[in-house]
């Protein structure tokens, strides 16, 4: 059984930083890509940044390009999602997820197991 759990969100004031991190227990997790959605209040869930099994290849949504950088620690079956310049965009619920194709994909349908999330506020 695989399980993800986030963590490292918070309250934070527009310009601060934050690392997000997504540990994934159970088999298959050198093999999978992975990546990360938000959610804000009142919309739907969209893509973040996606990392592939291998670590070389990453995909960033478009508003967070530049500003935010994922990567994957094998040694601890961890991604983390650091997270710079915060804006009060930014806010919402961060969730990681773990793909089931072997291509980067910004698709939520392409991701089959999905953690209960961590919480990012930023405030002005």
């Amino acid at each position: 059984q695989v399980q993800l759990v986030e963590s490292g969100g918070g309250l934070v004031q527009a310009g601060d930083s934050l690392r997000l991190s997504c540990a994934v227990s159970g088999r298959a997790f050198g093999n999978k890509n992975i990546a990360w959605f938000r959610q804000a209040q009142g919309k739907e869930r969209e893509f973040v940044a996606a990392i592939s099994w291998s670590g070389r290849d990453t995909d960033y949504a478009a508003p967070v390009k530049g500003r935010f950088a994922i990567s994957r620690d094998y040694a601890s079956n961890t991604v983390s999602l650091q997270i710079n310049s915060l804006k009060l965009e930014d806010t919402g619920i961060y969730y990681c997820s773990r793909g089931r194709t072997e291509r980067l994909s910004a698709a939520e349908n392409d991701y089959d197991e999905w953690g209960q999330g961590t919480l990012v506020t930023v405030s002005s």
